[in-house]
């Protein structure tokens, strides 16, 4: 049986529709841990008009009160942007909150444009080359006791470190540190099919805490799922012209607003939407239940995947929950 996470990436409608889009995380914390989901990350962006995710600890703090078992983590903290010992802090902070609980996931990526990567950085100097030595850095502060400062509070020994990214190097980082590793292929629909297993094959054993004695490889993948096939595919087309839109500078109907489903249909297609749409359709699913039950099935024996995560970017928020729903109940037969 396939184990079935969730990335929420807390999506606004409308530009000041914040409050609403951070209701609905929660609240959708609270509907797939119902339905029997593993766990609930939620993704770190900044300036995106559309994503109010901006501080995923902030919003886990607010999860964990709100939710009763699922696990609960970062997709991911992007750790070029903050001190080492702060996250270690947050996230033992978290833990001793919500014991048993709490995912740290942690990328390279800066999560923005590199202005705002500037801007993030307290001196001006984004920090990704440093990334493997703040990573080490967070899992000392984590692990070893004796470790100068100490973190308090006291930090649990089980909270696990995720690797994650979207390239052979963060695969090849994560089997040299034996951590677990989670391949973005919503971010990079072209990721190499030998990623997990190359990841899996390099394992140090020795490397990780006592809590990750082997590899354990996740994939990320986009799904809309409906009842209606041609329903899915207009929330995905619609998904796909928002975010077009976006990485071209076609903001329109005002900062941060996005296309509805009756908008996009009718949005004419250009040649560079067209190639662009193709390139995000790669592994990836939509349609109705059995399609995407077998789609997900596919990606994730090509790679090698111990456990699939899903993020479900459709328009309305109901539309999200019944894609979960649907999901779910493929594989609970």
């Amino acid at each position: 049986m396939i184990k079935l996470s969730v990335l929420d990436q807390s999506f606004t409608r409308q530009a000041d529709q914040a409050p609403i889009a951070l209701n609905e995380t929660i609240e959708m914390a609270q509907w797939v841990e119902q339905l029997g989901y593993e766990r609930f990350w939620v993704s770190e962006h900044h300036a995106f008009p559309s994503i109010a995710g901006s501080a995923p600890e902030v919003l886990l703090a607010a999860l964990g009160a709100a939710t009763n078992t699922i696990r609960l983590g970062s997709g991911g903290i992007m750790l070029p942007h903050y001190s080492a010992y702060k996250i270690a802090e947050v996230f033992s902070l978290l833990a001793n909150l919500y014991p048993g609980r709490i995912d740290l996931g942690v990328g390279r990526a800066p999560g923005a444009d590199m202005s705002t990567a500037v801007a993030l950085a307290t001196d001006g100097r984004p920090k990704f080359e440093k990334f493997p030595e703040l990573l080490t850095q967070v899992s000392e502060y984590l692990n070893d006791y004796e470790a100068q400062p100490i973190v308090s509070p006291r930090p649990p020994k089980d909270i696990p470190i995720w690797l994650l990214g979207s390239s052979a190097d963060s695969a090849q980082l994560a089997a040299q540190r034996g951590l677990p590793y989670n391949l973005a292929l919503f971010i990079n629909p072209q990721a190499q099919v030998e990623l997990i297993s190359l990841y899996k094959q390099y394992f140090n054993t020795s490397a990780g805490n006592a809590s990750q004695q082997r590899p354990y490889g996740t994939v990320t993948i986009s799904v809309f799922c409906a009842d209606d096939e041609d329903y899915a595919r207009l929330q995905q087309r619609t998904f796909d012209i928002n975010f077009y839109r976006f990485v071209t500078g076609q903001r329109g109907n005002g900062e941060g607003a996005l296309l509805s489903p009756e908008q996009a249909e009718d949005y004419p297609d250009s040649p560079e939407l067209t190639q662009f749409m193709r390139s995000r359709s790669v592994n990836r699913a939509v349609g109705n239940q059995s399609q995407v039950h077998a789609k997900v099935v596919e990606i994730a024996e090509q790679y090698r995947a111990d456990e699939v995560m899903v993020v479900t970017n459709m328009y309305e928020f109901e539309d999200r929950k019944q894609s979960f729903k649907l999901l779910k109940e493929s594989f609970s037969d």
